[in-house]
């Protein structure tokens, strides 16, 4: 039997930061579960693109599985844009353009996930209360996300008081470096916070960056 790969062990520093540092790192190009949206993430449309993840995740693994190619489905992750960065720092939620996502292993290709994608919907039109609808699983798509040069940080906390951190990067880090953004912020959920309380939720920030 081949050995489960668990991200969060093989590719620790990925996965891992100190509240209060910026680590350097450089984030090489890796394939994800995805689905586009937008609004404040606490709303409906977000939690039904979750659940659709995940239903598409937990198929992939199961498949790969049974081809002796077993993985832990990783953390949520999520991309968080806006037209104005400084959207983030307000916090006006209604602003935010969002990719939720779920990183997969190597081998798993578009195909295999538009071959789960498919049983998923026809699994979904026989449930009574299904979490997530049609519409928002069929977004579900493979895709990859080429990140390189990074400042990556630990948020302790909820999310909403984020804010403070990301105007330190933005306001202060990055000018005082020569730095400049490169893609959108990112943030990956190590904490399921419908178990963990607020103020012990535990996420990676994540902002990709080039010279000016």
């Amino acid at each position: 039997m081949t050995k489960k790969l668990d991200f969060k062990r093989t590719y620790k520093p990925k996965y891992t930061g100190k509240v209060g540092r910026w680590d350097d790192l450089v984030i090489p190009s890796m394939p994800y579960a995805m689905v586009d949206g937008q609004g404040d993430p606490g709303g409906p449309d977000f939690g039904k693109a979750i659940a659709a993840l995940y239903s598409v995740a937990y198929g992939v693994k199961f498949k790969c599985k049974a081809a002796e190619q077993d993985f832990t489905v990783p953390p949520l992750e999520a991309l968080w844009m806006a037209d104005d960065p400084t959207a983030f720092v307000r916090n006006d939620r209604a602003a935010w353009v969002w990719t939720a996502m779920i990183r997969l292993p190597k081998h798993v290709l578009p195909d295999m996930l538009e071959q789960v994608r498919e049983t998923a919907l026809g699994k979904l039109a026989k449930k009574k209360d299904p979490p997530t609808d049609a519409d928002t699983l069929g977004r579900v798509y493979h895709g990859r996300l080429e990140e390189g040069r990074c400042l990556q940080t630990l948020h302790v906390g909820p999310y909403t008081n984020e804010a403070a951190t990301l105007a330190h990067l933005h306001d202060e880090l990055m000018p005082g470096q020569g730095l400049t953004f490169n893609g959108p912020h990112h943030e990956i959920y190590l904490s399921d916070a419908r178990r963990v309380a607020p103020e012990k939720l535990k996420t990676i920030l994540r902002q990709p960056v080039v010279p000016k």
